[in-house]
């Protein structure tokens, strides 16, 4: 699993963004037969900006779903709605705390749900 961390605004860097795709080239190269996930990880409090940073993320590898982080409260994430049905890019999890037993399994339903 390769994760890619939007926290440092690296979809800006082109020299870092060349490194992440050496990075999975060497995966690919070294697990060819193996699984993999190429997550993104978004703050839900990032808001528009997270629409280019998925944009540029995905023009350099290709993503398989998205960790929501800091979704502690209903009003936050409301942009990931409109970056999953134009990218085809599911969440698959979400963090609702600060500890690692804070993240959990996405379900639509509920986040749809708390929404309405």
């Amino acid at each position: 699993m390769l994760i890619c961390d939007t926290a440092g605004r690296l979809h800006n860097k082109k020299y870092l963004m060349d490194e992440l795709l050496k990075i999975k080239k060497v995966i690919d190269r070294e697990l060819p037969d193996c699984a993999k996930e190429i997550l993104i990880v978004l703050d839900a409090t990032t808001g528009q900006n997270a629409i280019s940073q998925v944009k540029a993320f995905k023009e350099t590898v290709d993503l398989t779903g998205i960790v929501l982080t800091k979704l502690d409260g209903t009003a936050k994430g409301g942009v990931v709605l409109g970056i999953v049905s134009e990218n085809n890019i599911p969440v698959k999890f979400i963090g609702v705390g600060e500890q690692i037993d804070d993240m959990e399994i996405f379900n639509s339903e509920e986040f749809v749900n708390a929404i309405i």
